[in-house]
């Protein structure tokens, strides 16, 4: 009888330990999104492709919030495959770890970081760059515009203002590496860069501005009625990184990170994970007026 208690009593201990080992059930998940009909729902991640365990470990719970959340897309910060981009790299750092969400049917739109290789990913099919740079592309009422920061040359600016000019979408969400605000010691922000970009999300009613780059996240007081996100730890982290908390409403550089989102109507809901199943960051941006334009199709 003795053996018995102590037989059950370590397969009990056994299966708590694999319970945590596998994180919470779906239905145990920490939720703060509203899950409407019809929104939009995606995911975010920025310098994520390492191959390291970390990242491992932020796609399985990528995976498991997305059999609560049903988030069908994910935009890429840049930096998505550190090191060689040969066919195991790309194997190993983001075909094997996003494997379930790959497998689901989630699609990642990616953009380039100052770690990519031009030449490989924008013909890889599964970052869905189709051989281009920067691109866009809609879901529901939302445009997002996935620029390559790296190198923001006249043409590009050009093809920017005609898009967000045509756009009469309700929500536009650039995206791209290089951030515009940052207080992160090692890189901070890139000045010029928000000089060429920030006037013309300005003029054309850009809503939320996503990037990576600095390996930890931020969420920023609007600026000039922007909200800016930085997100660069879903597979990197520089820890103790923030030289200051001006203008920041949200700073974590403790561990790994992700984002999911959904957009529904005038709101945007965002919550910020990190590892071990841990939810940083939550809330709310109600859609600001619109400027005024003379004119815009629909696209």
């Amino acid at each position: 009888m003795r053996r018995t208690g102590f037989r059950i009593l370590a397969l009990l201990l056994l299966g708590t330990f694999a319970a945590a080992q596998n994180g919470p059930s779906p239905a145990q998940l920490e939720l703060h999104l509203p899950l409407e009909k019809n929104s939009v729902r995606f995911a975010v991640i920025g310098d994520s492709g390492t191959g390291d365990r970390e990242q491992y470990d932020i796609a399985e719970e990528m995976a498991k919030y997305r059999e609560k959340v049903n988030f069908d897309f994910v935009i890429m910060l840049g930096d998505n495959i550190y090191g060689g981009h040969d066919a195991k790299d790309l194997k190993k750092k983001f075909e094997t770890p996003y494997k379930v969400l790959l497998d689901a049917g989630v699609k990642f739109y990616a953009s380039l970081g100052n770690h990519d290789d031009p030449g490989t990913e924008i013909a890889y099919k599964p970052f869905n760059m189709n051989g281009e740079r920067y691109y866009f592309f809609k879901k529901g009422d939302v445009a997002f515009y996935a620029l390559d920061s790296n190198y923001m040359d006249p043409i590009q600016l050009s093809w920017l203002q005609e898009n967000l000019q045509k756009s009469a979408a309700k929500w536009k969400v650039p995206y791209f590496h290089h951030p515009l605000y940052n207080n992160g010691r090692i890189h901070g922000a890139d000045v010029d860069l928000r000089s060429r970009l920030e006037p013309l999300f300005k003029q054309y009613g850009v809503n939320i501005v996503f990037s990576g780059h600095e390996h930890a996240y931020e969420r920023f007081r609007p600026q000039n009625g922007i909200y800016y996100f930085v997100l660069g730890s879903s597979a990197k982290l520089i820890d103790h990184d923030f030289r200051s908390m001006d203008n920041l409403e949200k700073a974590f550089d403790a561990d790994r990170t992700f984002a999911i989102v959904e957009i529904s109507g005038d709101k945007l809901y965002y919550q910020t994970i990190a590892r071990r199943w841990q939810t940083i960051d939550y809330g709310v941006v109600q859609r600001q007026a619109p400027p005024a334009t003379k004119s815009a199709s629909a696209r």
